[in-house]
């Protein structure tokens, strides 16, 4: 049985079945956290479930959700809350991917699409733990944002739009829950995501470039670079922190990495 800085705890992960996701689920596991799996594909969120509860033998379960669907993710919440008790820590990872496209280009159906599946769910999530989290006095959410929407990368509208929505709502709700024993704090990852392993299977070169041009040198490991700042984050060590983005991206954010996929004129 792992016991660590989470034991006792419950963490809630959108989209945890599958890179930067799985990474935190792993490392919130190895420290005792037991751990609930929302993920769009049922299969996938079962199996990391599984590899969870067989690897450091905490209780995990997996809940198909669709984080678009305010009904499914309630019950996501909802079955967590019936399993453990409550949800003492909330991470917002789920995205469903990006129309690469210049703006002039972007449809409202984009740009809407952007916010339904980044900014509704997460203050949609937010709002249902709060309750259980102001009554017990402790409450960790961590909200994954992104570089793109800092240095507004190029034909990603929506991500970074729905991103910097993120990280606002993440930076209010530190302000007003504070008070409640509460904290909130972002993270904007620099790893080997699922659509980043996509796109260096399909441009390697391009993958290389990017990772070349990381400041040390190499995109970060889910599990072993992103993973423990989300367990300080969900743990007592972060206590007197709030409100704040910690770019965990191996120094790309000092200067940005360079990302312009070219588009016919």
């Amino acid at each position: 049985m792992a016991q660590g800085r989470l034991q006792g705890r419950t963490a809630l992960i959108t989209g945890g079945g599958e890179g930067i996701g799985r990474g935190m689920a792993r490392r919130m596991a190895a420290e005792g956290a037991a751990v609930v799996i929302a993920d769009f594909q049922a299969e996938l969120g079962e199996r990391t479930a599984q590899a969870l509860r067989d690897d450091f033998g905490v209780d995990s379960l997996a809940v198909a959700t669709d984080v678009r669907d305010r009904g499914q993710l309630l019950g996501a919440i909802d079955a967590a809350t019936a399993r453990f008790g409550a949800v003492d820590i909330l991470v917002n990872n789920a995205w469903g991917g990006s129309t690469v496209a210049r703006l002039e280009d972007k449809s409202e159906e984009i740009m809407a699409g952007g916010l339904q599946m980044a900014l509704w769910p997460t203050f949609w999530a937010m709002q249902a733990v709060f309750p259980s989290m102001k009554e017990r006095r402790w409450g960790r959410i961590i909200n994954m944002c992104s570089l793109n929407g800092v240095n507004a990368h190029l034909y990603s509208a929506e991500y970074n739009v729905a991103k910097e929505a993120v990280r606002a709502l993440t930076r209010t709700a530190a302000r007003e829950w504070a008070k409640h024993g509460i904290t909130a704090n972002v993270i904007c990852p620099g790893a080997a995501s699922a659509a980043y392993e996509r796109y260096a299977a399909m441009s390697p070169e391009n993958a290389a470039k990017t990772a070349a041009a990381v400041p040390m040198g190499w995109v970060g490991d889910p599990e072993r670079d992103i993973g423990p700042v989300a367990v300080f984050l969900a743990s007592e060590d972060s206590r007197y922190m709030t409100g704040n983005t910690l770019f965990v991206d191996g120094g790309g954010h000092i200067n940005g990495v360079p990302w312009e996929p070219q588009l016919p004129e």
